[in-house]
């Protein structure tokens, strides 16, 4: 992380201005060192259920469009509004209590985002019935099936839903396997024995749908997620109307402004919704703020981010959120595109990153095309949590930094506990689990003596004098090693700090060197940086070239680190990329460090051969 002197940051165009409330956060320091943190700042209005909400924004504009996704083959958009949203969702719920599902019951989702998910979701919500959304890679990509089937088992689902029963059959058949009595449905109505999702939101709704809608309350399960499975198989998280609420209602209490009336927010959503920020947080957003949420099939991959720039053409977001990974690449497409820039901060106010480290190369880069584009720096805020507890932190300020946790969202209680020469990062409040679906082992392990959750993440502050400034991520205690010297190598540090060092080169890395004698590091090449080199006239061939490019940015990048722990002495570059079947990445584009060693241990052992395996360039 870095900050900029007040000197330089005055001379600066101003940012666009944040309709949020400034920091203010309450401190207590106990004797045994640890920190707590609580926002000052009182949560605001929430929901009484995601149900309730779809209701009011249905009975309040009924017309105004919920939900875009494009017809096949990049074609025009299809939608559905808010009053028709409301229509199929209790039609779907009759359908779910004609057939007796209830609270101990679920729905499991095997495919993408797309319109129809979505109204599932909603008839789900409305009937309380638990939908359980899991990653499609779960189903298509993989070999045996065998999270599949752990997901099953976990969430019990009566029915399964996929967007088309053929391109799932062979799900369909691993989990008929199971349970010779689960009801299939599909979008399309194809798949053998499946239903179509037109025969549910074509049933009559009576008067047991209003009364189921009526008997939510906070503690009702929504939906189930699953954990990345990163440490052993996914743990199946529930997912309470009550959490829900209470993240709408911390941000809500973060809101500076009232919002205005005549402003419909318009988002562009290509996260997939197995996971938090966009299954709950997003999706719950949309409908609280009365918007409308264009799905993009792009993916921050190449051959696939093209699919988004496309989008980016006709949907002006007015806020954009996704992973750091695709802020990387769409600063690239945008630096050779002027008219994408055009669209892009057409009507933006600010954007949102999360689950990994924003590198400064790529923040000086937005903020670059921000001021030739409107004249003002664009605000970038990042909400930090897990799975387990939804949105616990934000930066709810501007802020030339980037790397902060923020600060507690108002209602929950940050505790530091020291652990080594780090601060872990533990959490309480109304958004946090209680524990994981059938699973009381793993329940008992996740929580201190106090109830708070751990979150295995480690944060330090910016400035100890002025808690204000906010909190900055340290690191994953988990991911953290030390080197045979007895150094501690800050990974969750280290890998943003090398990539923007190697910038617009590399597009990530993992880093190695548990008990070796230094760091060393695999790294993606990003597509932009190969094309500048292959369209560079210069002697030998791209990849050369880039090895060439990427040995002295490390050399520079080392001089000024200091000790070891902060430099990289060996390095090979990946020509295959991350596997999502393999869990070297998950569907939102975030990289696993663990998973990626531990499948290229080959390469990772060549990097400490004496002499160096074949691919190994040594800085």
């Amino acid at each position: 992380m870095r900050s900029i002197d007040p000197a330089t940051a005055a001379a600066l165009p101003p940012f666009k201005p944040l309709p949020l409330k400034p920091p203010d956060v309450g401190v207590e320091r106990r004797a045994d060192g640890c920190i707590l943190l609580r926002s000052n700042h009182a949560p605001g209005e929430g929901p009484r259920s995601i149900a309730h909400l779809l209701q009011q924004r249905a009975q309040a504009h009924p017309d105004r469009p919920w939900m875009k996704q494009r017809e096949p083959g990049h074609g025009p958009w299809r939608q559905v509004s808010y009053g028709e949203a409301l229509r199929a969702a209790e039609s779907i719920a009759q359908w779910l209590l004609d057939r007796g599902l209830g609270a101990g019951d679920s729905v499991m989702v095997l495919s993408a985002n797309s319109i129809e998910h979505g109204l599932l979701t909603l008839g789900c919500y409305t009937a309380g019935v638990p939908i359980a959304p899991i990653s499609p890679a779960t189903s298509l990509l993989s070999t045996d099936h065998a999270r599949l089937r752990h997901c099953a088992a976990v969430v019990r689902p009566r029915v399964v839903f996929a967007q088309s029963g053929a391109i799932f059959a062979r799900a369909f058949a691993t989990l008929r396997g199971t349970d010779p009595g689960l009801v299939f449905v599909s979008a399309d109505g194809s798949g053998e024995g499946a239903i179509a999702l037109s025969e549910l939101t074509g049933t009559a709704p009576t008067v047991a749908v209003q009364a189921a809608r009526e008997a939510l309350g906070p503690a009702t399960v929504a939906k189930v997620l699953f954990t990345s499975g990163s440490t052993g198989l996914p743990k199946g998280v529930p997912q309470t109307f009550g959490m829900m609420a209470a993240t709408i209602a911390g941000q809500e209490g973060l809101r500076a402004e009232a919002p205005d009336p005549d402003l419909i927010p318009q988002s562009l959503e290509w996260m997939p919704w197995s996971h938090i920020s966009a299954g709950n947080i997003g999706f719950n957003s949309v409908l609280w703020n009365g918007g409308t949420v264009h799905l993009c099939e792009g993916k921050p991959i190449p051959g696939q981010f093209e699919i988004t720039i496309r989008n980016l053409y006709e949907v002006s977001p007015t806020v954009f959120g996704s992973a750091p990974i695709a802020f990387g690449m769409l600063a690239d497409a945008m630096e050779r595109d002027p008219q994408l820039r055009r669209s892009f901060f057409r009507h933006l106010r600010y954007m949102g990153y999360g689950g990994a480290t924003l590198s400064n190369d790529v923040y000086d880069r937005l903020q670059a095309l921000a001021i030739a584009e409107t004249g003002h720096r664009i605000p970038l805020t990042t909400m930090y949590g897990a799975t387990e507890t939804q949105g616990v932190t934000v930066t709810h300020w501007a802020t030339e930094r980037v790397g902060l946790v923020g600060l507690p969202v108002p209602g929950i209680t940050i505790k530091l506990v020291p652990n080594g020469a780090k601060l872990e990062v533990r959490v309480k409040g109304p958004t946090v689990t209680s524990g994981y679906l059938r699973d009381p082992e793993r329940s008992a392990a996740a929580f201190d003596e106090e109830g708070f959750y751990k979150l295995g993440d480690a944060a330090r502050f910016v400035d100890e004098h002025d808690p204000a400034q906010g909190l900055v991520f340290d690191g994953r205690v988990t991911e953290d090693f030390k080197l045979d010297s007895g150094t501690w190598v800050s990974v969750g540090t280290l890998r943003p700090d090398l990539v923007a060092a190697c910038s617009p080169y590399v597009l990530d890395a993992v880093i190695a060197g548990q008990d070796k004698p230094f760091a060393a590091a695999l790294v993606w090449p990003s597509a932009a940086g190969l094309q500048a080199l292959a369209d560079d006239p210069g002697a030998g061939t791209a990849p050369d070239r880039l090895a060439a490019v990427l040995k002295a940015r490390l050399a520079a990048f080392n001089a000024g680190a200091g000790g070891t722990s902060r430099q990289v002495a060996r390095f090979a570059i990946l020509g295959e990329p991350p596997a999502i079947d393999a869990g070297e990445i998950t569907d939102k584009g975030y990289v696993n460090q663990r998973a990626t060693l531990e499948r290229r241990d080959a390469l990772v052992q060549a990097l400490y051969a004496q002499p160096p395996g074949a691919g190994v360039v040594v800085v």
